[in-house]
């Protein structure tokens, strides 16, 4: 019997060596300027093994073993001999192989090194992919995974990628030129799981959302539209119900890894030349919230495994964008590296940081191209314009006075001289984690068109959230984030309302719906707002009323966009825009259709807005 155990024990313990659970990132491509990459393989006592691989081209140049056994670390060189192939990994224990993995070494897609990112020519769509549209109501729960339907707020409604795949039409039609997905990675969290931003696996899309195929089917049938994808991407932290964070490869994978610390949310201490090493720490260390927890990417193999991750889904799915969320909450010197990786393998690609303060000279300071008092060098082209939103919203609801209103838009505007690039900027009225837009200006529809033109015609990328095109609100609770992220009425099964056929839809909602389309559309072929300089005029006050205007200016052609803010009929001083319009008879404005005779001057309605083509 003590024989038999023994050989149990020993047949056992061989199986329990032999396993391989993950290995991440699950391929790779030739011809990359990432050539070597890093392997993270994940299995029962894998490191109880030595791997060894013969494959021309490619070297297995380091082999790192952490504290956790069930870790092994490669680092694979792949030359320009390399053929695509399987390269075998074996195991070896002793002189003997106990498994084997294979390793996709595959082809780059024709120019995929050369795509083209998101740009001042697109706007952007932004989508909650559970409240979108249910496409496919057989993935909706799913027995393996924690969280099922539910009819909160904070729940999972259903929504999937297949029925962003059905609507691509709607969205085309609308005039938008991209597609800014909340995280559709996986997130396998017992409850309000539903946003996306507690990855449990970094390789994997939310099968409740579809699977990694039908993630690069949404890419490749928006493409055909002329539609991009852009992915939203969490490097700052994971889910706590991550695999790597139930068994961690060693002791510092995580910031405060045995002893949960909040971040204290002290952005301002990244460019604080006062700060306390304290208060930089609590900042960049600490964690989001406790389901959150904060990767150190002080740590090599943490800054590798994230920089790979997303050039891997780059190439493997085609994107055009990549938004990145709570960007300063990451270790600043990690995001040059991850940045700049990303920017040398696409030299055309574009990525837009989430860094919300109303100050321009914190946002500006993460700009690619910015010369900061510190030295810190940024490869981001792109943040998000939260100071130009927060001014130009307070404008819109503002008092008249002195120092009031369009002041406040026309103020901010002027500090662009912070930025390295102000015209690559994403500008936007609201988005998933804000009061809705129709709601922040009190359901006045004068306002929020006013709103609508500014942030299409001003200088910048526009993001507009799904359903501002019919008027969605959170008035119930203005700052409730599962009812900021309602479901997009149509898109589910029972619906009484269609806004994809505009059944049920007021008057209202249809007449916004019609000048989303008529000024996106109009926007779409027009190079003077995509490529034009910018010349802003100082907000004219005459009474209660207040008159604002600026110019776009390219290639001898000119788009002149004013708005009046006060109740009153007023009529525009036309001499103070001689030095733009003085050879110009006429122009065409283009969201009433109609001529404009300029010599014989302007009148403008109350809250009311123009647009204005001048041509030669």
């Amino acid at each position: 019997m003590k024989y038999f155990k023994l050989i149990l024990l020993l047949i056992t313990s061989s199986y329990l060596t032999a396993q391989i659970d993950r290995v991440e990132p699950p391929s790779w491509w030739i011809g990359m300027e990432m050539s070597k990459i890093q392997l993270l393989v994940y299995g029962k006592g894998i490191a109880e093994l030595d791997p060894k691989i013969d494959f021309e081209g490619v070297k297995l140049t380091a082999i790192d073993k952490v504290v956790n056994e069930n870790y092994i670390f490669l680092t694979l060189e792949i030359d320009e001999t390399a053929k695509p192939g399987n390269i075998t990994i074996d195991f070896y224990k002793g002189k003997k192989v106990k498994t084997s993995h294979d390793y996709p070494l595959l082809v780059r897609n024709e120019n995929a090194a050369n795509i083209e990112g998101f740009s001042p020519k697109d706007v952007m769509y932004l989508i909650t992919p559970d409240r979108f549209a249910n496409g496919d109501t057989e993935n909706d729960e799913l027995s393996y995974l924690k969280e099922k339907l539910g009819d909160g707020n904070f729940d999972r409604h259903g929504g999937d990628l297949q029925g962003i795949i059905n609507h691509l039409d709607y969205i085309d039609e609308l005039g938008f030129t991209a597609i800014w997905l909340n995280p559709a990675l996986e997130n396998d969290m017992e409850e309000a799981s539903y946003h996306g931003y507690s990855t449990t696996d970094y390789y994997k899309i939310d099968p409740r959302y579809g699977s990694n195929e039908k993630f690069k089917e949404l890419v490749h049938k928006a493409d055909k539209k002329g539609i991009k994808i852009i992915m939203d991407v969490i490097p700052n932290h994971c889910g706590s119900e991550h695999w790597f964070f139930i068994d961690p490869p060693m002791n510092n994978w995580f910031n405060n890894q045995d002893n949960y610390i909040n971040t204290t949310h002290i952005r301002q201490s990244v460019q604080d030349i006062h700060a306390s090493e304290f208060d930089k720490s609590g900042h960049a260390d600490g964690w989001f919230v406790e389901t959150m927890p904060d990767l150190n990417q002080k740590n090599p193999l943490v800054s590798k495994y994230l920089i790979q991750n997303a050039i891997w889904w780059i190439e493997y799915a085609g994107l055009s964008g990549l938004r990145v969320d709570t960007y300063p909450y990451s270790d600043r010197d990690f995001m040059g590296d991850w940045t700049r990786d990303i920017m040398v393998e696409y030299p055309k690609f574009n990525i837009v940081g989430e860094e919300w303060s109303p100050n321009p000279a914190i946002t500006s300071y993460w700009q690619m191209g910015k010369q900061n008092h510190d030295g810190y060098v940024s490869y981001l082209p792109s943040l998000m314009d939260f100071p130009l939103q927060i001014a130009f919203v307070e404008a819109l609801n503002d008092d008249f006075g002195w120092g009031k209103g369009f002041i406040k838009a026309y103020q901010m505007l002027a500090n662009d001289f912070l930025y390295a690039d102000p015209y690559n900027l994403v500008i936007f009225p609201d988005n998933h984690d804000m009061t809705r837009f129709y709601t922040q200006v009190y359901n006045d529809l004068d306002l929020f068109n006013m709103g609508i033109v500014y942030f299409a015609t001003m200088r910048g990328i526009p993001q507009f959230f799904y359903g501002t095109e019919i008027l969605m609100n959170s008035n119930k609770s203005p700052g409730n984030h599962g009812l900021i992220r309602s479901d997009f009425p149509g898109g589910f099964p029972g619906d009484k309302i269609n806004a994809f056929t505009t059944e049920g839809l007021n008057v209202d909602q249809i007449k916004t719906l019609d000048f989303f389309k008529k000024l996106l559309n109009w926007r779409k072929s027009n190079e003077v707002i995509h490529h034009g300089k910018l010349i802003q005029f100082a907000p004219k006050m005459a009474g209660w009323d207040e008159i604002y205007s600026y110019f776009r200016i390219h290639n001898n052609k000119k788009v002149w966009v004013l708005f009046n803010r006060g109740n009153h009929t007023q009529e525009v001083e036309m001499e103070r825009y001689k030095e733009l319009i003085k050879d110009y008879t006429h122009g065409y404005e283009i969201l009433t259709d109609q001529t404009i005779d300029l010599e014989k001057g302007i009148l403008m309605e109350g809250k009311s807005s123009l647009i204005i083509e001048l041509n030669p």
